[in-house]
């Protein structure tokens, strides 16, 4: 079973306009099957960091130990983070930045991405990243007229294309139980 297949129970309690004979209003209950939602909301912010996080010793190594210039320590700084990264998230599933905010890289299987699949990764985020940065570039959406909602180049980009996922580390175990078949119910009201 893969991360995309998973299911989640949600029942929903709607009130009606009865009310039983103490006064109480009565509700129907619905029972849905909606797709898991692995990643957490509002990652943005804590990703952009977590990647500041990872380039941020590289460049002071190469600025200031290396006495390299500015530009070509961002530059080495991104290759470094790139390698790094692909190796990081492929043995632990995080880089440094990702473990300051509790975050894992995992793959539609919820294990650790292999290291292709990592570097792909690592690859276009830094692509996102550049598009992210340089907000005086409009969308690529608009510039190729592209109408289709995920046409948007994103910080989720590389998780879209590579089938990866962002979670939290209390997610991982929970995730995993999930695909061994265990069945989790939520109750919405």
């Amino acid at each position: 079973m893969k991360i995309s297949e998973l299911k989640v129970k949600k029942i929903i309690h709607r009130p009606t306009r009865q009310f039983d004979v103490s006064g109480k209003r009565i509700y129907n209950e619905f029972e849905y099957d909606l797709p898991y939602r692995a990643s957490f909301r509002n990652n943005e912010k804590q990703r952009i960091f977590a990647k500041i996080i990872d380039l941020l010793p590289f460049f002071l190594v190469f600025f200031f130990i290396f006495h390299q210039p500015g530009f070509f320590s961002i530059l080495y700084s991104i290759i470094s983070v790139i390698v790094l990264g692909t190796l990081t998230e492929t043995k632990w599933g995080t880089t440094m930045g990702k473990k300051i905010f509790k975050m894992k890289v995992i793959d539609e299987s919820g294990n650790y991405p292999v290291i292709l699949k990592s570097f792909c990764r690592n690859l276009l985020c830094l692509a996102a990243f550049k598009l992210l940065v340089n907000d005086y570039i409009p969308p690529l959406n608009e510039v190729l007229k592209i109408e289709h909602k995920e046409a948007n180049f994103t910080i989720h980009m590389n998780n879209k294309v590579c089938r990866t996922y962002i979670v939290k580390e209390s997610q991982v175990w929970e995730i995993r139980k999930l695909l061994d078949g265990k069945i989790h119910e939520a109750v919405l009201s």
